[in-house]
């Protein structure tokens, strides 16, 4: 495969996000977030096999090839944050502010340093990416790709209108998932890295670290709009699959084949990964947190009236 030369005027971008992103303290917004979609790491472009279609006119019938790639794409901005009605993502505040049955937010403290009460809770939103022009553009250099299932700006998922699942945790209290101790949980106690629970996918639990608690409640929001028939306030966040297209399933916590986080804030990395990962946690002032949702998706050109089939070379 070619070496991938980021065009100059992306270079700069992300150099200049990188140095502010670096004291952590930047307001997040959505230039912000447009210039992190030029992340290698993150796209993970691969051609991985060659689809197969039969292609007919008046004079007969031939067999076309054409070139299967996989790649992520930035699908949504996942905010988990604080205080209601304080996104970290500026210009969507409006979207998720406080109304009668969702309002205040933080954490079970009365801030006395003997205190050990570890309860905290976040708000969470999930938001189309608004980076799909940017983001096309940057990809196109590597060949052809893919789409994905997210509209820029499009709300999937906000905390304030999902009141009973998300303050309550009606019905999912009561599901296997949460009273199974090992089920559906972000790392693990035996490993000494156990972050939370992903289960009941709502905005309380208990954690120390609130970096950690914000991941675990942006993967709980990441699952729920992954999957369709929830017992939540949401739209999913699938596409269909057609003849030459795979997209994106339900997210998994740990396995990066599901789909992957960017962090956009506090501080803003050219990389993904997973919960639980590795390294430096940065501590948000407030308390908001945000992340892009990498999601993996395969597809081929069409190039016929019939799709044949596909070979993937691995």
């Amino acid at each position: 495969m070619r070496t991938f030369v980021l065009p100059r005027h992306l270079r700069v971008a992300v150099a200049s996000l990188m140095l502010v992103s670096a004291s952590g303290s930047y307001a997040l917004n959505t230039a912000a977030i447009l210039g992190s979609v030029a992340s290698q790491d993150c796209l993970e472009y691969r051609v991985v096999g060659i689809c197969y279609w039969l292609f007919c006119t008046v004079t007969g019938c031939t067999v076309r090839s054409s070139v299967k790639v996989r790649h992520y794409i930035p699908d949504a901005v996942v905010s988990s944050y604080s205080n209601t009605g304080e996104n970290p993502w500026v210009e969507v505040r409006p979207m998720s502010m406080p109304n009668p049955s969702a309002q205040a937010g933080g954490d079970g403290t009365t801030n006395e340093d003997h205190e050990n009460n570890l309860a905290r809770f976040k708000n969470a939103d999930v938001i189309g990416h608004p980076g799909g022009t940017v983001f096309n553009r940057f990809v196109s250099s590597s060949g052809y790709f893919c789409e994905g299932a997210g509209t820029a700006f499009m709300p999937y998922l906000l905390s304030t209108l999902d009141t009973l699942a998300w303050r309550y945790n009606v019905p999912e209290m009561a599901y296997p998932e949460a009273l199974i101790p090992g089920m559906r949980e972000i790392g693990a106690r035996s490993t000494l890295n156990h972050w939370g629970n992903v289960y009941p996918r709502g905005g309380f639990l208990n954690q120390t670290d609130d970096h950690k608690a914000a991941a675990v409640v942006a993967q709980r929001a990441g699952d729920v709009v992954t999957r369709r028939g929830q017992l939540h306030v949401y739209q999913p966040l699938l596409a269909n699959s057609r003849p030459g297209y795979w997209p994106a399933g339900a997210l998994k916590e740990g396995d990066a084949s599901t789909g992957k986080w960017q962090e956009l804030t506090p501080v803003l990395l050219a990389s993904c990964t997973v919960f639980p990962r590795n390294g430096f946690l940065t501590q948000a002032q407030q308390g908001d947190y945000a992340w892009a949702l990498w999601r993996p998706y395969a597809c081929c050109e069409r190039r016929g009236q019939v799709f044949l089939g596909s070979v993937d070379f691995y």
